[in-house]
């Protein structure tokens, strides 16, 4: 396996039922962990790179609420 990581702009927090899809996601195959940092509006997915790709995490995202916008360059 080869775990990646993405992280995207986000348009606002998530609420309750946001997270609660959120957490549903990290029973998909391939994703390790999710993180939200609250101060620079984004989202972290860790995913399985052999699994998914970045679009499939934005799209899983974004079907679980999550106003996801482009991604965000990591240095």
């Amino acid at each position: 396996m080869t775990y990646l990581e993405v992280v995207f702009n986000c348009g606002g927090l998530p609420g309750e039922n946001e997270l609660r899809a959120v957490d549903a996601m990290r029973e998909v195959y391939g994703i390790q962990r999710v993180v939200f940092n609250g101060k620079q509006r984004t989202v972290s997915v860790q995913f399985d790179a052999s699994r998914l790709n970045q679009d499939a995490v934005a799209k899983m995202l974004r079907q679980a609420g999550i106003d996801v916008r482009e991604p965000v360059a990591l240095a």
